[in-house]
């Protein structure tokens, strides 16, 4: 038994490398979820307003991506939305996402080891170069399907800083209580497919043996649900060149104090119209 099982494993591998040696495009269709608990003050705003808001938060965290790939390139970036949410509803609700500009590219260069994130931050475009970091993959003998493909399952972990709760009271005429920042350990599962043998995979995920086809960290699940390989047009992998160039480390010194002033702007502001409510929330 232990004989068959090595000699599969081997015929695997040999199998995945062939198919490596190819030259594999395509394009990939994702959509993201994030699981939220927000509560509001039904003493400021009424049953409809409160509809209305959970409504907008909905549309927000559910997106459809595209990722453009070939053997070591690819793009990632928001599919586009003829019916994109305004982001004000009646009655001055307004939610704010930090980092999730509608013209946010990610390139990402496998080979060279190394990515360029254009990111719009409140109006201002950056250009965030750096190198990638490879996750400590651990490969786990899970399997399953999605869609068509036999995917395989895999893990990492990573300690992250984030509020204490993802609970919110939203009550214009109190001070809102910032939840204590804490720092966690996270467990990232990602299922992988061998039968498209590219390192590539949604958002800032890469590295496995097969192209990454669901990510779930935390309460976000990233799920393919289209994948067209060698399509006729081709692909378009372009790097973005336009913004301000830094580093990934001053892009999360500068993200954090634009929060930080919006923080302190949303205090000083918050009795200047009892109708306005804004929420902001950290991508």
């Amino acid at each position: 038994m232990k004989t068959l099982l090595y000699i599969t494993l081997a015929l695997t591998l040999l199998f995945t490398s062939i198919l490596s040696a190819q030259d594999f495009k395509g394009i990939a269709t994702y959509k993201s979820q994030r699981k939220m608990d927000i509560q509001l003050d039904s003493t400021q705003m009424n049953s409809e307003m409160q509809k209305q808001m959970m409504a907008m938060l909905k549309k927000q965290f559910e997106k459809e991506y595209t990722l453009q790939f070939n053997n070591n390139e690819s793009i990632y970036k928001e599919a586009e939305n003829l019916d994109k949410p305004s982001g004000m509803g009646n009655g001055g609700v307004q939610v704010v996402i930090a980092g999730s500009g509608e013209g946010d590219l990610l390139y990402k260069n496998i080979s060279e080891n190394r990515y360029a994130n254009q990111s719009d931050l409140f109006g201002k475009i950056f250009l965030i170069k750096d190198k990638l970091e490879q996750p400590e993959w651990k490969m786990e003998k899970d399997t399953k399907n999605i869609g068509e493909y036999t995917c395989f399952k895999a893990t990492f972990k990573r300690m992250i800083s984030g509020p204490s709760s993802m609970t919110m009271t939203v009550n214009p005429d109190e001070e809102a209580e910032e939840p204590e920042e804490v720092e966690v350990e996270q467990i990232v599962t990602a299922w992988y497919t061998l039968q498209i043998p590219v390192k590539h995979g949604p958002s800032n995920y890469f590295g496995l043996p097969g192209l990454i086809l669901e990510v779930n960290a935390g309460g976000q699940t990233i799920l393919c649900s289209k994948i067209v390989l060698n399509p006729k047009e081709g692909v378009d992998i372009k790097e973005p060149k336009k913004g301000k160039e830094v580093s990934q480390e001053k892009f999360d010194v500068i993200m954090e104090k634009k929060m930080n002033e919006m923080n302190e702007q949303n205090n000083s502001n918050r009795h200047d119209d009892g109708n306005s409510i804004k929420i902001r929330i950290g991508g």
